[in-house]
């Protein structure tokens, strides 16, 4: 007999719309901030840089607090609904605020104003959000295949927002007029749109009672402290991985982003980042389409994911190869097939986190969903956080000047290593992490010594 069935196809496809929301602030920001910033408002790239990478400190300890938070709280609308539903309202406050930076002001108001509204929204919104929306898939389900399926709703969703938010935003911008204003009426219009996604996207499922999430051999009561979450989450490898992959992604992710100035100054063509977008969302969401069969077919989701990640590293190696050709139609297809490759552990993902913390559970004896999905808002803050950063500071080593008609060879340079060469890095660098990354063998063995069915663990 198989595993008990929770959730409906629309419980899947509202859970999963709920990143429709996530990335009208995450592609949005990371995409578009600096190029707002040094192109329209004039800002130096350098002190930009220095800002996000500063407010990456406090962000830090937000993700483990706000998982213990999670992890405590006790309402009619469950643990984590909301904190994912009204934490959303701070970031489209947040998020308006970013583009809306005065331009009456002087640069060292301007500078504040950024790095306060920048660090409110991640540090304090997009945690509380982010954290509880991801751990809603160990909350509302506990059958793994629903786990793996709504990962991919999710991230089907994350990618086709992705998509349009970069294909569209310099349009959308150039439409409004252009400049400061243009900025700011676009970000009012992707808040509105976020606000209501999320609302509905929370409203769409609903959290399990304690009771039956509970294991018979869970303790009676489970009082520890945000300390105490701490030292348990850091005493599991698997989410230590999880967290390194997580962060080499949204790094990843900060460089391609950086493909707006790459587009712009090296192929000439500012419009072409749109189509570049094209080739990385669609063949990711034609991949996640797949992934719930070839967990099944592939009996687990480490085969997978490691095999989907070789073929990312081959598809970016062929991608430098064929960027110093100067063959923007090879670059396309090669940036097809490793994002492709990519696909499949976007997925997954989240179930791979649920495994993490069924990990947790058979060596402590402790259930910590909300902090151990705490490793999807670090990654993404601090991933996309330092990665948007290091943007910044390339630029201002290679010598880039926003408003400048024109860019020095020092900055071409710059930008062919930042689009071409770190990605590839990257990529590498998760593969390796992948290769070590086997938890659900590592529960399954942990079951068989303590003689317990894979139901036992209140997976």
């Amino acid at each position: 007999m198989g595993e008990k069935t929770y959730l409906k196809w629309y419980n899947k496809v509202g859970y999963g719309a709920g990143d429709i929301a996530g990335n009208v602030v995450y592609a949005f920001l990371t995409s578009f901030v600096m190029i707002y910033l040094t192109d329209t408002i004039g800002l130096a790239s350098g002190i930009i840089g220095t800002l996000i990478a500063v407010s990456k400190i406090f962000d830090g300890f937000t993700d483990i607090i706000f998982g213990s938070l999670i992890d405590k709280t006790r309402t009619k609308l469950g643990k984590a609904r909301p904190w994912m539903i009204y934490g959303y309202v701070g970031c489209a406050v947040t998020l308006i605020a970013v583009f809306a930076v005065p331009t009456g002001w002087g640069e060292t108001a301007q500078y504040i104003w950024f790095f306060i509204a920048y660090t409110l929204l991640n540090g304090v919104f997009y945690t509380a959000n982010n954290i509880a929306y991801s751990a809603l898939t160990s909350l509302v389900t506990k059958n793994s295949k629903e786990r793996v399926q709504m990962g991919s709703f999710r991230f089907i969703f994350a990618f086709s927002t992705s998509l349009l938010i970069q294909s569209v935003t310099v349009i959308f911008v150039d439409f409004c007029g252009g400049g400061a204003k243009a900025w700011r009426m676009v970000a009012i219009i992707y808040a509105l749109i976020g606000l209501i996604v999320n609302t509905a996207s929370g409203l769409s499922v609903k959290e399990l009672p304690e009771e039956e999430l509970a294991s018979e051999q869970k303790p009676k009561e489970e009082k520890y402290s945000a300390v105490d979450a701490f030292k348990l989450i850091m005493a599991n490898k698997y989410y230590l991985m999880i967290c390194g992959v997580y962060i080499l992604q949204q790094l990843y992710t900060a460089m391609i982003g950086a493909g707006i100035f790459y587009a712009t100054w090296v192929l000439k063509n500012k419009n072409l980042f749109g189509v570049f977008s094209w080739a990385v969302n669609i063949p990711l969401i034609v991949a996640l389409i797949f992934t719930p069969m070839l967990v099944e077919k592939w009996k687990g989701m480490y085969k997978l994911n490691l095999r989907g990640y070789m073929l990312a590293v081959i598809g970016r190696a062929l991608v430098v190869v064929a960027g110093y050709m100067g063959s923007v139609p090879l670059m396309l297809l090669f940036t097809a097939v490793a994002a492709f490759g990519q696909g499949p552990w976007q997925g997954d993902m989240n179930a791979v986190i649920a495994c993490c913390s069924e990990y947790t559970y058979l060596t402590k004896g402790k259930k910590v969903e909300g902090t151990m999905y705490s490793c999807t808002s670090l990654g993404v803050k601090l991933g996309g956080g330092i990665g948007t950063a290091v943007v910044g500071w390339l630029l201002e080593l290679s010598g880039y000047v926003g408003t400048a008609a024109a860019q020095p060879e020092s900055c071409i340079n710059m930008l062919q290593f930042m689009y071409l060469w770190l990605p590839l890095i990257f990529d590498v660098l998760i593969l390796f992490v992948l290769s070590r990354m086997n938890v659900e063998k590592a529960n399954e063995e942990i079951r068989a010594k303590k003689g317990m069915a894979s139901g036992d663990s209140g997976k």
